[in-house]
């Protein structure tokens, strides 16, 4: 197959980023591929999610900006457990010990993330400058860990950004069955009570698509993430009564 190769954007540290419309198209080698280089500061990360980019590369390449289209978001108003999860949240709930905790654990969670094995891929994207990067973005308060605990225990979670009331979510990992989906369904009940409309999830994947989520234009998604950046930013702490959202009563907390 013949791929059409439209310019590619090699940015400085003080280059802005190209507009996501400049992206590559769906008959190019790279759909979604915004531009290359350009660091990963606090100041960088904050105006690629602000205009619907992220970072997405291996180690050995440069920084690379995507910003696919379409975009897959998890509305959280539709979401609904599935009855498996919701029998392992309630199980989870009446175990002692059972908490999840906000931003306790963040550098713990992100390299787990980056250990945590995926199917069909021999890394990670999840490098050591992506690492560093994202605890520099979680000092400046919009890098944030959802933990799954039990005892003093660290058995899953995942972690995102936000900024205002636009959330991107990033990666997650368990170290016991369906601990990633019960952080994700604590994000969930979270962002309800908060007022935040969907979760980012950047890209499509069956897991996802099992879990609510669904495809969007970059140009709606775009508009959304205007929106909620203009909103006030969200208060990161769990209470217990985020699970009513869900209609799981709390338990254990």
């Amino acid at each position: 197959m013949r791929y059409s190769h439209p310019p590619l954007y090699q940015l400085g540290l003080d280059d802005p980023l190209p507009p996501p419309h400049m992206a590559w198209g769906p008959d190019s080698a790279a759909p979604g591929l915004v531009a290359i280089g350009g660091g990963l500061s606090v100041e960088r990360l904050l105006e690629a999610y602000g205009q619907g980019c992220f970072p997405w590369y291996s180690e050995g390449q440069p920084v690379m900006w995507w910003s696919p289209d379409p975009r897959m978001v998890l509305p959280v108003g539709p979401f609904r457990l599935q009855r498996s999860l919701r029998q392992a949240l309630k199980q989870f709930l009446r175990s002692p010990g059972a908490q999840v905790r906000f931003d306790t654990a963040f550098p713990e969670v992100i390299q787990a993330c980056a250990s945590a094995p995926r199917p069909g891929q021999n890394g990670t994207w999840i490098v050591r400058d992506i690492v560093k990067a994202y605890e520099q973005l979680h000092l400046a308060g919009h890098a944030h860990s959802i933990e799954v605990w039990l005892g003093n225990k660290l058995m899953g979670g995942l972690y995102c950004v936000a900024i205002g009331r636009a959330v991107f979510g990033e990666s997650m990992f368990s170290r016991q069955s369906n601990a990633s989906k019960i952080a994700l369904a604590a994000l969930v009940g979270f962002a309800r009570a908060q007022g935040v409309a969907l979760i980012d999830c950047q890209q499509k994947t069956s897991h996802l698509a099992s879990l609510g989520a669904c495809d969007m234009s970059r140009a709606e998604f775009l508009m959304h993430t205007t929106i909620a950046l203009a909103q006030p930013s969200l208060e990161w702490k769990f209470d217990p009564l985020y699970w009513l959202e869900l209609q799981i009563e709390p338990m254990a907390q």
